[in-house]
C-alpha cells in the first residue's frame, strides 16, 4: 500500500507514477477525501478540547454550589456535534481505505514508461540457441511420445489445464524442484521453508493479490481460504504484524509450492501443453531488507534466478518490464525468458520484483533500527527461482535427440538417477 502522507506531500509525483501503471483515476477523489478528513479531525479535536475545558468549569460551578444547567445544555450540543463528526470521519476513513487498497505501487524512477509487453526492454542474452541437424519436436509431442506427460487422463481427474507427469516425467519434475531448492540453500544462503498451500484473506491482501486478483484465485468459501498462486504469499506473511530487529536483516527464504491460478489457461493463443496451466510447481525466493539495500538485493535476486538457468545450460534473456507491464505490487521487475527451440519463442520462467515497502505496509511488517530504536517498514523482494512448466518446455525441446529421447544434464544426474529419458510406454 502507498503512504497517504507522501501522496499528500507530492501529489503530482504520485499522479505521474500511477498514470504510468494506469491506476490514477481515483487520485483526485482520494486527495479530496483526505482534505475533508483532516479538516473534520481538526474540528473535532477543537470541540473535544472545548468540552474538556467546559467540563472543568462545570465542576467548579457545581463545587461553588451554583447551577451549571446552561453549560451542561451547551455541552450536549457540542457532544452531538462531536458524535456527528466522529461518524463522518469514520465514513471518510473507510472511503479513503477503499481507494488506497486499489492503488498499485508506483514504478521506480529507473523503469521506462510503457503500456504493453512490446515496450519492455531486453537487457541481455545468455548462452546460445541450440542448433539441430534433424527435425525437432515441440515439448508436448516429445512428452506424449515418451509417455512422461498425460493431459488426457489429468483432464478426466480435474478438467483442462491440469498436467499429470508420469514415470520419468514425474521424476524429472521432482529432480528439478530438489535441485533448485538445494542450489538456493547451499549456493545462495536461503533458509528453506515448506509453507502451507492455503492462505487466509489477510495473507493474500498483504502481498497484494487481494482484492484485485480475487477472481483469478481458487477459493474455499467455507473457510475463506485461497489456494496460493505463488508461495510468495506464505513467505511474506511469515512476518506479518511483526517488528524485526535490524540485525536480523536481510532475511532470505526459499520454498517449493504447488501454485494454483484460475486464469492461467483461460485466454491467449499460447495454451498448448505446459505453456499455460492452472496448477504448476515453482520454487520461490523472498527477501526482507532495508530500503537502503533493497535495490542491491534486487540485482542479487536476479543473479540467483539466472544461476539456475545457467547451471542447466539453457539459453535465456533478461527483460526489464515497462511501467504498464509491472504487477500491482512491483516497483521494478525483471523477467527471465528461456528459449524453447521447437516453439521458436522465449517463455517467461521467472519474475524478479522489488516491491519496496508496498507489501510491508499492507502486512504491517517493520524493523527496529539499531541506531536509534525507531521502527520503519521493511522492503520486500520476490523472485521465481524458477517455475517449472515453461522450464520443462525449454528443457525437453533443448535436450531432445534425433531418436526422440531426452538427455539429462550432468548436474541433474544425482537427482534423477538416470542420464536419458527413453520411452515409458
Amino acid at each position: 500500500m502507498l503512504d497517504i502522507k507522501k501522496i499528500r506531500l507530492e501529489p503530482e509525483k504520485y499522479r505521474k507514477g500511477l498514470e504510468a501503471k494506469g491506476g490514477a483515476k481515483n487520485l483526485d477523489l482520494l486527495l479530496d477525501l483526505d482534505v475533508q478528513r483532516r479538516s473534520s479531525v481538526a474540528e473535532v479535536d477543537q470541540l473535544k478540547g472545548l468540552r474538556n475545558k467546559v467540563s472543568d468549569k462545570i465542576a467548579a460551578i457545581r463545587k461553588a454550589g451554583k447551577s451549571a444547567d446552561l453549560k451542561i445544555k451547551e455541552m450536549r450540543k457540542v457532544a452531538e456535534k462531536i458524535k456527528s463528526l466522529d461518524s463522518k470521519i469514520s465514513d471518510l476513513e473507510e472511503k479513503i481505505k477503499n481507494i488506497m487498497i486499489t492503488l498499485p505501487n508506483t514504478p521506480h524512477e529507473s523503469v521506462e514508461v510503457g503500456y504493453s509487453p512490446e515496450e519492455n526492454e531486453i537487457l541481455r542474452y545468455w548462452g546460445k540457441k541450440p542448433i539441430f541437424d534433424f527435425k525437432i519436436m515441440d515439448h508436448l509431442d516429445i512428452a506424449e511420445s515418451l509417455g512422461i506427460l498425460d493431459f488426457h487422463r489429468a483432464a478426466k481427474i480435474s478438467g483442462a489445464g491440469f498436467p499429470m507427469y508420469v514415470g520419468a516425467g514425474a521424476k524429472l519434475e521432482r529432480a528439478l524442484i530438489n535441485f533448485m531448492l538445494d542450489f538456493h540453500v547451499s549456493k545462495h544462503g536461503y533458509k528453506e521453508i515448506f509453507p502451507p498451500f492455503l492462505a487466509s484473506r489477510d495473507s493474500a491482501f498483504g502481498t497484494g493479490q487481494l482484492p484485485k486478483l480475487e477472481d483469478d484465485m481458487y477459493v474455499i468459501s467455507e473457510e475463506d481460504l485461497f489456494l496460493i498462486p505463488t508461495s510468495e504469499i506464505p513467505l511474506v506473511n511469515i512476518h506479518r504484524e511483526e517488528i524485526i530487529p535490524e540485525n536480523n536483516l536481510p532475511i532470505k527464504y526459499t520454498a517449493y509450492s504447488a501454485c494454483f491460478r484460475r486464469e492461467a489457461g483461460s485466454y491467449g493463443k499460447d495454451t498448448r501443453g505446459l505453456s499455460r496451466v492452472h496448477q504448476f510447481n515453482k520454487v520461490e525466493m523472498v527477501r526482507f531488507t532495508t530500503a537502503e539495500d533493497s535495490y542491491k538485493h534486487h540485482e542479487e535476486l536476479l543473479s540467483d534466478a539466472e544461476d539456475i538457468l545457467q547451471a542447466l545450460n539453457l539459453h535465456y534473456r533478461v527483460v526489464s518490464l515497462c511501467s504498464g507491464d509491472l504487477s500491482f505490487a512491483a516497483a521494478k521487475c525483471y523477467d527471465l525468458e528461456v528459449w524453447a527451440p521447437a516453439s521458436e519463442k522465449y517463455f517467461e520462467v521467472s519474475s524478479v520484483s522489488n516491491c519496496e515497502d508496498f507489501q510491508a505496509r499492507r502486512a504491517n511488517i517493520r524493523y527496529r533500527k539499531t541506531s536509534d530504536g525507531k521502527v520503519a517498514f521493511v522492503n520486500i523482494l520476490n523472485g521465481s527461482g524458477v517455475a517449472t512448466p515453461r522450464l520443462v518446455i525449454a528443457f525437453l525441446e533443448t535436450y531432445q535427440t534425433d531418436e526422440g529421447k531426452v538427455i539429462i544434464p550432468e548436474i541433474l544426474h544425482p537427482y534423477t538417477g538416470f542420464k536419458i529419458i527413453k520411452s515409458q510406454k
